[in-house]
């Protein structure tokens, strides 16, 4: 039986969840196991099955589930339909302004929330899946709708997201990366051709978010999955920031490491891929298809490139919230053939981010 206690639980407000996302989302910039599926119809791993679970409400709103030896922690989620909505909306303009030349696709991502949080919280969170299918029903019939929903669902019983982080593990990114494959018609090498690589005692930022100590006593493994079989090389550019996080100034571009190797304890390991998010990369690779992609995300978006090095010829990673160029031009100047959305439900909600991505366009 499930026994759920709860401290100082404010009522739900969800204006408040969406602006203190905000601010998550912002000061998670990188450089610097379920505990209960019963309120999401998923199955929990033989490794996080317990006798109790307990429930709290931690600093900013963060969810805090802790069973007798894993604890996990949760932003909860306050995104609507209309919401949603004004992202696809975004997403269409996008269409609209890059033409028959440019395919568009665009893959709204679950967040930990809505696969693990345990029953006795589930009033201090919405849904994330009504506001998705909003979402993707907004969609104009040129852009293509990659649902990674279902596939992340089926796959919740395995480690798919972070218990000490906000993001979702190399993984989750990893069955993402197979379905937006699956639609953009291209190749993909399977998991087993990875080398597979280890950051052992791993606290991301849902620590220094929520000040739990639980999280902090509960550390993970962070695995992430390096490509075999294809040659590749990046170069980057990296932006510096000012007052109000705005671009400042930049270097580059410059040859740079897709991989950033941590060491064991690192709380930045998630900046494994590229070095976090203040950066435009390009990757160059050996497959040789012609198809040219560039991906518009957040943070969650930087653990996806690298499962496809088999897929794209080159591969543009551009963070929305840092990025100084106008995007007609430089889709044009790189003969862009793909355009792919990859921004979690949180940040696809948010005015800020519609704000941002129609800016890069008007530009």
């Amino acid at each position: 039986m499930m026994q759920a206690t709860y401290k100082h639980i404010k009522p739900f407000n969800p204006s408040a969840m969406l602006r203190a996302a905000a601010v998550l989302l912002l000061a998670a910039v990188c450089c610097a196991a379920p505990l209960s599926g019963a309120a999401r119809g998923t199955a929990p791993r033989d490794a996080d099955r317990h006798d109790s679970v307990s429930v709290r409400i931690a600093r900013r709103g963060i969810i805090i589930a802790q069973g007798d030896s894993l604890v996990r922690a949760m932003e909860p989620f306050g995104g609507s339909a209309a919401s949603g909505k004004a992202y696809a909306a975004v997403v269409n303009s996008y269409k609209a302004a890059l033409g028959d030349s440019v395919a568009v696709y665009c893959m709204p991502i679950p967040t930990a929330v809505e696969f693990y949080c345990p029953a006795a919280a589930a009033g201090k969170t919405r849904r994330e899946r009504p506001v998705m299918d909003s979402l993707l029903a907004g969609l104009a019939p040129g852009v293509v709708a990659v649902d990674v929903y279902g596939v992340l669902k089926e796959h919740a019983s395995e480690r798919i997201y972070s218990r000490t982080d906000h993001h979702w593990a190399p993984l989750g990114a990893y069955y993402a990366a197979r379905e937006f494959a699956s639609r953009a018609g291209t190749p993909f090498a399977d998991l087993s051709g990875y080398e597979r690589r280890v950051v052992s005692h791993y606290v991301g930022s849902m620590y220094t978010f929520s000040r739990d100590p639980a999280v902090k006593a509960s550390p993970e493994e962070f695995v992430y999955y390096v490509p075999r079989g294809v040659d590749y090389e990046a170069t980057a550019t990296v932006y510096r920031l000012g007052r109000g996080r705005r671009v400042v100034g930049q270097q580059g571009p410059a040859p740079s490491d897709f991989f950033v190797s941590y060491p064991d304890g690192a709380r930045d390991a998630y900046c494994t891929f590229m070095g976090g998010d203040l950066r435009t990369v390009r990757v160059g690779t050996s497959t040789r298809n012609g198809r040219r992609l560039m991906i518009l995300k957040d943070s969650y978006g930087n653990a996806l490139p690298g499962y496809l090095f088999h897929s794209f010829e080159e591969i543009y990673v551009v963070d929305f919230r840092y990025f100084t160029q106008g995007i007609r031009q430089y889709v044009s100047e790189h003969r862009i053939t793909d355009v792919l959305f990859a921004n979690n439900m949180m940040h696809a909600c948010l005015p800020g981010t519609h704000r941002a991505y129609e800016g890069l366009l008007a530009r």
